[in-house]
């Protein structure tokens, strides 16, 4: 299992690589300031809350599950704290508040799925209603942050000069992400718990016969990725300064995917947040692109999707293979 796993995820890693490059080279040489150090910055500036999301929803993948909820766990991040914030209450208090309640609506996602074995999509279907039904129930218009802190924190940047004359910038909000992908790099790859999440994606009954805490792992990533889908929200409130109930309609699935582009395997068991930020770090290149081509948004969707297909494909081959050479 673990030469299989190393196969499919160095082959996908790979290639997303390659192709990231690629893309960055082509636009270099087609679109003036394309290839500045400012794009590459603005990649992490305007992707920092999709990475942290993306992070956390390794996690759940990674054990062969799946969560569609976290779209509305951020949003509801987001107007929940606009809302706190509008009435006058501390950002010290708003932000450990709203990340709590991430981290126990997934807990309680968790909970449910493991405890009464019910398929992840219909109980994280359930808590997408719960959280996006929230979000309605606190304003259906759009709540400005004025709060001082947050404002310090979205124009706080560090910015480099270069001899070109240009000022690239990068946002202290980035910092956070990075912190985020590291950690989860290093729990995954050097902790126990970590190992336990790929032992049960890989084998669940395995993992239990090996002694596993099953129930723990389950549990844990959905907290995790709860956890993660609010701290994504409080990083896209620092973005844009409020919060507003149909922010990121569909995020999950630019979560899923960018999991997935970076050799993620839906069924578990396979794949490495670093290759989830390499599918970030993709869609925000394609984004770009059409940016550049003045194009309409939805571009960005059609051509991800495209690439995505192509990623299962890729990792639909590798497992076949790796099959075949473990039963040689």
């Amino acid at each position: 299992m673990e030469k299989k796993r190393l196969k499919i995820n160095n082959v996908s890693l790979l290639i997303a690589v390659v192709l990231l490059v690629v893309m960055y080279i082509a636009g270099a040489n087609i679109y003036e300031r394309f290839g500045s150090v400012s794009t590459i910055l603005n990649l992490f500036n305007d992707n920092a809350y999709l990475i942290v999301v993306s992070v956390g929803m390794t996690f759940v993948l990674l054990t062969g599950g799946i969560d569609i909820s976290v779209a509305s766990t951020l949003a509801f991040s987001g107007v929940f704290s606009a809302f706190l914030l509008e009435k006058g209450w501390s950002a010290g208090v708003v932000i450990p508040l709203v990340l709590l309640i991430g981290a126990f609506v997934g807990y309680m996602q968790g909970y449910v799925i493991h405890t009464f074995d019910i398929a992840p999509f219909l109980v994280t279907l359930a808590g997408q209603f719960l959280m996006r039904g929230m979000c309605a129930v606190i304003s259906t218009v759009s709540i400005p942050i004025n709060n001082g802190f947050y404002k310090a924190v979205a124009l706080g940047k560090i910015s480099f000069t270069l001899k070109s004359g240009g000022r690239p910038k990068l946002y202290y909000y980035v910092f956070v992400a990075v912190f985020v992908v590291l950690a989860a790099w290093y729990v995954l790859k050097y902790t126990r718990f970590g190992r336990a999440v790929y032992a049960v994606g890989s084998n669940e009954q395995s993992a239990q016969y090996m002694g596993l805490n099953v129930k723990l792992v389950k549990i844990g990533v959905y907290a995790i990725n709860g956890f993660c889908a609010a701290l994504g929200g409080v990083l896209f409130s620092f973005y844009t300064l409020a919060g507003y109930s149909l922010q990121n309609m569909g995020l999950e699935l630019d979560a899923i995917s960018s999991a997935v582009i970076g050799g993620t395997l839906l069924t578990g068991g396979v794949g490495t947040v670093i290759g989830s930020l390499v599918g970030v770090l993709i869609q925000g290149i394609i984004q770009t692109i059409v940016t550049y081509q003045n194009l309409n948004t939805w571009w960005t969707k059609v051509t991800f999707a495209g690439i995505l297909c192509f990623f299962i494909l890729v990792q639909k081959m590798a497992a076949v293979r790796a099959e075949k050479e473990k039963e040689a």
